[in-house]
């Protein structure tokens, strides 16, 4: 069939999605297809039996500087002023991740931490952020100490679980997401913009794919022979998938969550606790924290990272590296002038929120401007 009117986005996540509204205001008829039985993409949630909200795929906490996402997000959802924050279990103390000046305090006896903060406020600047693999590279006996205690205690064993190999093979990019930060700032981000949707991240999606010019499709994969024709197709699913694997697979880390449920109030001190070093699993989520849900019952789910294996599990994180970004880079060629991919999987790259919508907005834009 030929569609040479209506555009294709392959893909009800929140990049497919934000696009997918762009074209539509536009005056353009999009289909979007999805081959989930749901919207939302991995930032879907749902209300369950005992009133919370679960964030299905685990915890999302929007954040961004970018006013322009903030506006645009802000058309299909009030968000509440919820500033994250995550707990780590280091030598059985909990305390605060990132690393920062705080943590210091709780770790070590006094007379260090207050060498090791006097020290560290001596050679950063304060409020500063230093990643981890920076921060070793130190001449001081005690800044080389606590790089070291910091390493191991945090960084090490957590990263390697979640990403199946040592830190230093993994893109930095990636690493310098875990910082440590010379500041007693405990909030895990800093953006000006914070917060989670009231009514849910999958009520945003809905309202943002409320349009005439918008036909949603569940429950139904992309195909070449049964999608051809389109005039122009946006896909946000994986491009080796996309191209049939012709040239091989794209590595992925996936993620498995095991739910529990407890008739208790609440299961621990912080909406997320990390254990870097205890477990097989890298953190527990419990998810009341987030909308402040009442209930006699508390929901948590323990996070267990896996290799991706196709056919068996999600997609979750790209492996960037040279060897991952070369085979991306053949893909990427072979794609048509009337296709664009966007999102984790279509950019084959490590997107917060912000920057996923920043993404399909900047997109947009490029087409339009190309246009006129």
């Amino acid at each position: 069939m030929m569609f040479n009117n209506i555009t294709l986005i392959i893909g009800a996540g929140l990049s497919g999605s934000v696009i997918a509204r762009l074209l539509a205001e536009r005056g353009e008829k999009v289909t979007v297809i999805e081959q989930k039985n749901h919207i939302a993409g991995n930032i879907y949630d749902y209300i369950d039996e005992n009133g919370i909200c679960i964030h299905k795929y685990g915890s999302h906490i929007f954040h961004t500087n970018n006013e322009i996402v903030w506006r645009f997000l802000n058309k299909f959802a009030d968000f509440n002023t919820y500033m994250h924050k995550v707990v780590a279990i280091i030598d059985g103390i909990e305390t605060t991740i990132p690393f920062n000046l705080n943590t210091i305090h709780d770790v070590f006896p006094k007379s260090l931490a207050d060498r090791l903060e006097q020290k560290l406020l001596d050679k950063f600047e304060y409020n500063s952020k230093v990643p981890i693999l920076e921060f070793q590279k130190q001449d001081d006996k005690d800044l080389k100490f606590l790089a070291q205690y910091i390493y191991e205690k945090v960084f090490l064993n957590y990263t390697t679980k979640q990403w199946g190999q040592s830190p230093e093979n993994i893109d930095g990019y990636v690493t310098a997401r875990v910082p440590v930060y010379i500041s007693k700032d405990n909030r895990y981000f800093q953006d000006k913009y914070q917060g989670i949707p009231q009514k849910g991240y999958t009520k945003m999606i809905e309202n943002m794919l409320k349009h005439p010019n918008i036909e949603l499709k569940l429950n139904t994969k992309y195909s070449s022979e049964e999608f051809s024709g389109y005039k122009r197709i946006f896909c946000t699913g994986s491009i080796d998938e996309f191209f049939n694997y012709k040239y091989g697979e794209l590595p992925y880390r996936s993620v498995e969550f095991r739910f529990e449920t407890f008739n208790r109030e609440f299961y621990q001190s912080n909406a997320v606790v990390n254990y870097p070093c205890n477990y097989d699993f890298t953190r527990i989520h419990e998810y009341k924290y987030y909308l402040n849900d009442k209930s006699n019952k508390t929901v948590i789910a323990k996070e267990y990272p896996s290799a991706f294996v196709k056919g068996i599990n999600e997609r979750y994180y790209p492996i960037v590296n040279e060897q991952n970004n070369e085979l991306y880079k053949k893909y990427k060629n072979e794609v048509p002038k009337n296709v664009h991919f966007l999102g984790r999987l279509g950019d084959y790259r490590y997107y917060d929120m912000d920057k996923a919508a920043e993404r399909a907005i900047n997109l947009f834009e490029e087409i339009i401007n190309a246009k006129s």
